[in-house]
């Protein structure tokens, strides 16, 4: 390597390449450990009621937060930064490419939405432009991002739903949102997990062994595709 590449990392044998990963490696399954604690406590917060008399708009006309879960027990809703007549926020869209396949959290009984105060027709065209799939509402017209404490910042919220009840389970910004570019680590902050019996969760939440959902996302019933409250 030549001498003016000294920004790279040190070059050693092999044995010792394996013995420095090693001990970084046992110090990282740690922290998934202190992780999987911390997971343990979000679905043990308490959650509030949520007065949701609000009317978005999505691309089957008008919609309230309660259709907004598809029929699911839980739902993700992105607060993606995009004014009337503005640009869509560059962050937000780096978040919406970074969503995993959706399909997976169905199957999980969950539900993820995005949410704007731009007019449904710039939703609709910007959506088009960047090729996502995920539903995406307008909120113009109401004050859900006010009311909701979001006001023009970007936010994930957990809601849960008991029959027509709703209920605000955890929300989060920033670097909190970095953290949820897959499948798990989305389920990771909802009130049920990821559902599996090695989670810590409180008695009653739905469990299933680890990893027996599992599916190549084309082998899905269409049952399990509409979530288990269906």
């Amino acid at each position: 390597m030549n001498s003016h590449d000294n920004f790279y990392p040190e070059i050693v044998p092999h044995s010792e390449f394996i013995h420095q990963h090693d001990i970084f490696l046992e110090k990282e399954k740690k922290f998934t450990k202190q992780y999987d604690k911390l997971n343990a406590q979000r679905r043990r917060l308490p959650i509030e009621y949520f007065d949701a008399p609000y009317s978005f708009e999505g691309p089957q006309g008008k919609a309230g937060l309660l259709e907004l879960f598809e029929g699911r027990r839980q739902l993700l809703l992105y607060n993606f930064m995009f004014e009337p007549g503005a640009d869509a926020c560059v962050g937000c869209s780096m978040v919406a490419d970074n969503l995993p396949l959706l399909t997976h959290l169905h199957v999980r009984d969950t539900t993820l939405a995005l949410i704007s105060p731009a007019p449904y027709t710039e939703i609709a065209s910007y959506r088009k432009r960047m090729g996502w799939n995920a539903p995406w509402y307008s909120s113009s017209g109401t004050n859900f991002n006010e009311e909701s404490g979001v006001g023009k910042d970007h936010r994930m919220t957990v809601f849960l739903r008991d029959g027509d009840q709703i209920y605000r389970c955890y929300y989060t910004n920033n670097r909190g949102i970095e953290l949820l570019g897959t499948i798990w680590a989305l389920l990771d902050i909802t009130p049920f997990g990821r559902q599996e019996e090695w989670e810590d969760s409180p008695a009653g939440r739905p469990q299933t062994a680890a990893f027996s959902w599992w599916r190549k996302h084309d082998e899905y019933t269409e049952q399990e595709k509409k979530g288990n409250s269906n």
